[in-house]
C-alpha cells in the first residue's frame, strides 16, 4: 500500500502527457505551419508586387509611360477576362 500514491501520481502524469500530445502539441504544430504559410505568402506577394513595379519602371523608360500604362492595362484586362471565363457558374437548385 505504500506504493499506491506513487502509482496514482505516475498514472495521472502519463494520462496528462498523452492528452497533451494528442491535443496541444498537434495544435501548436498547426499554428507554426499556418504562421509560416502567412509569412511565405506575404513574401511572395511583395516579391510579385516589386517585380511588377520594376518592370513597369523599366518599360516606362524604354517605350514611354503612356504606352506602358496601355500595355499593363491590356494585360490585366486579358487576365481578368480569362479568370472570369474560368469561374464555375452558379447552379440554381429550385
Amino acid at each position: 500500500m505504500d506504493d499506491f500514491p506513487t502509482k496514482i501520481a505516475d498514472f495521472l502524469e502519463t494520462t496528462a502527457t498523452k492528452i497533451r500530445t494528442m491535443t496541444v502539441d498537434r495544435i501548436a504544430q498547426g499554428v507554426r505551419w499556418a504562421a509560416a504559410g502567412v509569412v511565405i505568402g506575404l513574401a511572395g506577394f511583395l516579391l510579385t508586387l516589386f517585380l511588377l513595379v520594376a518592370l513597369f519602371r523599366i518599360l516606362g523608360e524604354l517605350i514611354g509611360v503612356e504606352v506602358t500604362y496601355a500595355v499593363f492595362g491590356g494585360l490585366f484586362v486579358i487576365l481578368g477576362v480569362f479568370l472570369l471565363r474560368q469561374r464555375k457558374p452558379r447552379t440554381n437548385k429550385d
